[in-house]
C-alpha cells in the first residue's frame, strides 16, 4: 500500500521558513516521483515542487522559484519542501503525492497525474 504523511505546517510569521516533511512508505524512491501541492481556501490546487526518482531533476513552476526547495533522503524515504521568506498568500494546506514517474524518470507537474495522495498539513503564515 502506497502511504504518504505529511507533517511540519503550522502558523509562521511573515518572512519566517518551515520545513515541511512526507514521509513514505510502501514503494521505493527508485520507482516514484514526489509532488508537493496547495490549495488556499476558495482556490484551485496549485504546484509548488516536485522531484523524480531518485531525488532527480526537481521541478519548480516560476512562480515557486527562489523561495522553496524539494530534497528528499532515499534512506529515510521522505521528501522535504524548504520554504524561506513565506508570506500571507502561501497560507493553504500543503499536499504531498507519489506517482510513477516520465519516462525518463522525472516528476510531473500537473496535479492530476499524482495518483496517491497524503492528508495535508496546513500551513498559516500570519503575524
Amino acid at each position: 500500500d502506497v502511504q504518504l504523511q505529511a507533517s511540519g505546517g503550522g502558523l509562521v510569521q511573515p518572512g519566517g521558513s518551515l520545513r515541511l516533511s512526507c514521509a513514505a512508505s510502501g514503494f521505493s524512491f527508485d520507482d516514484y516521483a514526489i509532488g508537493w501541492f496547495r490549495q488556499a481556501p476558495g482556490k484551485e490546487r496549485e504546484g509548488v515542487s516536485c522531484i523524480g526518482t531518485s531525488g532527480r531533476n526537481p521541478f519548480y513552476p516560476e512562480s515557486m522559484k527562489g523561495r522553496f526547495t524539494i530534497s528528499s533522503d532515499n534512506a529515510k524515504n521522505t521528501v522535504y519542501l524548504q520554504m524561506d521568506s513565506l508570506k500571507p498568500e502561501d497560507t493553504a494546506i500543503y499536499y504531498c503525492a507519489a506517482t510513477p514517474p516520465t519516462p525518463i524518470g522525472n516528476c510531473w507537474s500537473e496535479a492530476f497525474m499524482y495518483q496517491n495522495w497524503g492528508q495535508g498539513t496546513l500551513v498559516t503564515v500570519s503575524s
